[in-house]
């Protein structure tokens, strides 16, 4: 996990990227019906504008309010350690979800008067990919790559 301010910068860029990159490539799918190799392509047009997004969102304003909340039922110097990243991986999830599905209906989806069912039914269809996402293949994924990148900076 980050110990500086530069190394949280690095983790939150890594993290975001993967998160944002796997769910869009989630909705063109769910979007299209299936799932097929130009997906993989097809979701850089996006990237470009919903990464930095999140990145932003993540960065000022989610990872202070999920690691508060986080702290209300674990505590990190008396709870395993892991107990802590899954319960501060999943407040993440629970806030950047509903933020982005409101950022991607706003700029990606002709929703109209129908907005809030469709920011409901958005949320509704991310919520468990990027909740079991996180928690067992990219949370892991960019945390392993996050501790290689440093792995003598932190000890």
């Amino acid at each position: 996990m980050p110990k500086t301010k530069f190394q949280n910068v690095i983790f939150t860029l890594l993290m975001s990227f993967v998160m944002v990159y796997a769910m869009i490539c989630y909705n063109i799918a769910l979007s299209t019906g299936k799932m097929e190799n130009s997906v993989f392509l097809s979701a850089f047009n996006e990237i470009v504008i919903m990464w930095p997004v999140a990145f932003v969102l993540e960065f000022l304003v989610v990872d202070r309010l999920a690691h508060k909340l986080a702290f209300k039922f674990t505590n990190p110097e008396k709870d395993n350690p892991k107990l802590f990243v899954i319960a501060l991986s999943s407040m993440i999830v629970c806030l950047m979800c509903p933020s982005m599905s409101l950022i991607a209906t706003l700029l990606f989806k002709k929703a109209g008067v129908q907005f809030a069912a469709v920011w409901l039914q958005t949320t509704v269809l991310n919520f468990p990919m990027a909740f079991f996402s996180q928690i067992f293949f990219i949370g892991p994924f960019v945390r392993m790559i996050f501790e290689r990148i440093f792995k003598n900076k932190n000890k």
